[in-house]
Parts: structure tokens; sequence; C-alpha cells
């Protein structure tokens, strides 16, 4: 399939009301046929039809990506796999650089030096995230619970 000269990458900008309304436009469609979802489309080289099935799990993280752009957000892609800078890292966890930097030292995220510099492979900031916010719900639920024995 062949990109348009005009287009641009959405990953560093925020989508246009265009594409805002293709992404509601095509979540709306997949969540029509949620089971068994397939795609058909045309082969601009050889203009036949090619048809595409979306298992479940594709299908999920292609409607949570559409509902990002549908709102206005702006999405970037992170491979498990990808190195990332400490500032790279830091605005995934929405804390500053040296807040990281510090919770690197601690050894509460894994970490590997290339150089003088600190990576920190995606997969592993993730699983911190996770743990972070189970253990920020399970305060909150517990607080909850709290305040509601005091009524």
């Amino acid at each position: 399939m062949t990109v348009p000269a005009s287009a641009q990458e959405l990953g560093g900008r925020l989508p246009s009301a265009l594409e805002k309304a293709s992404a509601n436009q095509l979540r709306q469609v997949l969540a029509a046929h949620a089971t068994g979802t397939k795609l058909r489309l045309l082969d601009d080289e050889t203009k036949q039809p090619v048809e595409i099935t979306l298992t479940p799990a594709i299908s999920g993280l292609l409607m949570d990506l559409l509902r990002h752009i549908g709102r206005g957000d702006a999405v970037t892609l992170v491979p498990v796999s990808q190195m990332l800078t400490t500032q790279q890292a830091a605005d995934i966890l929405n804390v500053s650089r040296p807040f990281l930097v510090g919770l690197l030292e601690k050894g509460e995220i894994e970490h590997c030096l290339v150089g003088r510099h600190r990576r920190i492979q995606a997969d592993h900031l993730f699983a911190y995230k996770k743990a972070r916010d189970a253990k920020r719900s399970q305060a909150l639920s517990d607080l909850a619970e709290l305040d509601a024995e005091t009524l």
C-alpha cells in the first residue's frame, strides 16, 4: 500500500480533525464487528481485495489506539524491547528525570549502562509502572475502606 507524499507521522503531533474523525469512524466499524473481525482492503498495486483477519488481541489494541487518536491525543508506540533514555522513561512515567535516576540508583527499575549513559529496557519500565499503579490502586482502596468505616 502506498502512502501519499503529504502524509506526516502522527507520533510527534496531535491528530488533525480529519484524522480524529477517521479514527472514530474506523473504531465504530471495528466495534460493530467485534467478534471475528475481518478487514477487506483493496491493494493499490494489484487492484485485488486483500482480506485480513484481526485476532481479539490485535482488535483490542487497535481499538485502544483509535480511541486515543479519536480523542485528539498524541500517540507513540514503544516496542517492549526498545532501550529508552532516562528522559524518555521519565516522560512515560510522568516524573522528572532526576527522580527517575533516583529510582534507578535505588534499584527499583532494572537498567544498564551504555558508556556513561543509563538505558532502561521498555518492558522493565512498563513492569515497574504496572506494579506502581497496582500499589497505588490498593492504597486508594484501603483508604476508601477506612473512610467507609468512619462513616
